[in-house]
């Protein structure tokens, strides 16, 4: 593979150019928007060679870095976000509040119901009033839950981030240093009721390899927009490895 082909901008329109030529139509389940869609693709980043921040498309650094510091704070409440102005899950905050507002069992006869109709409304709720977003800003056991907070049938708060720098540092030739995102007791209807995660993860797990003094980190998606997240993902898995090398030595 020559060096113009490796570089992360043109591995991505190659991408791009795949799916345009060899994916099929699909239809998805929620919206029925139908978009092109391929499986099993792949691709590689060199770290050493600089960081993979695209330039074909306009890509929200800013909101990677509060993103990424959100998931490692493990928290499931969107205020930091907001309050750093990063609106990237405003939505999904926003639609368990709709959904609860029509719920007999929430807020139907609340004032709020009559105070509060667009999102940019509950947003400024969320960011003026803390009691509200400590209630409403709640998005259920997302990213950063699964990944410092995992659950255990036993009681016990699992931080999957501080075992693998353990690891990494102990025992850097294990093949077992894996943080996952997808527990299956919050994802659709595997769920109990009322206990599924707002956004089922899409980056569901990775893994780090210690091969000498190189640390790499290989991510699965199970789907990924293209055009929207993939560059998004890409910038933020890759200072996520910087970070871990930096952190483990």
């Amino acid at each position: 593979m020559d060096k113009e082909y490796k570089h992360p901008e043109y591995q991505y329109l190659n991408l791009l150019k795949d799916v345009m030529e060899n994916g099929r139509d699909e239809k998805e389940f929620n919206t029925g928007i139908v978009f092109k869609g391929v499986f099993g693709r792949q691709i590689r980043f060199d770290l050493s060679e600089g960081f993979p921040l695209l330039t074909t498309k306009k890509v929200f650094l800013r909101g990677i870095l509060h993103e990424l510091i959100w998931f490692l704070k493990g928290s499931s409440n969107v205020k930091y976000l907001v309050d750093n102005d990063v609106h990237i899950w405003d939505e999904w905050a926003y639609k368990r509040f709709k959904e609860a507002q029509n719920s007999k069992f929430e807020i139907r006869n609340s004032k709020l119901k009559s105070k509060i109709r667009s999102q940019e409304e509950f947003i400024n709720k969320i960011k003026t009033d803390k009691n509200f977003a400590r209630r409403w800003g709640e998005l259920g056991p997302v990213y950063g839950v699964q990944w410092r907070r995992w659950p255990a049938s036993d009681g016990r708060k699992i931080d999957q981030v501080a075992w693998a720098i353990e690891k990494i540092k102990k025992t850097p030739h294990r093949r077992h240093i894996v943080i996952s995102a997808w527990n299956p007791e919050f994802v659709y209807e595997m769920a109990a009721p009322g206990k599924s995660v707002a956004l089922p993860p899409c980056h569901t797990l990775f893994q780090f390899n210690i091969k000498g003094n190189k640390l790499s980190c290989q991510l699965y998606q199970r789907s990924a927009d293209l055009f929207l997240g993939v560059p998004f993902n890409i910038a933020s898995y890759a200072l996520f490895t910087m970070i871990f090398a930096h952190v483990t030595g």
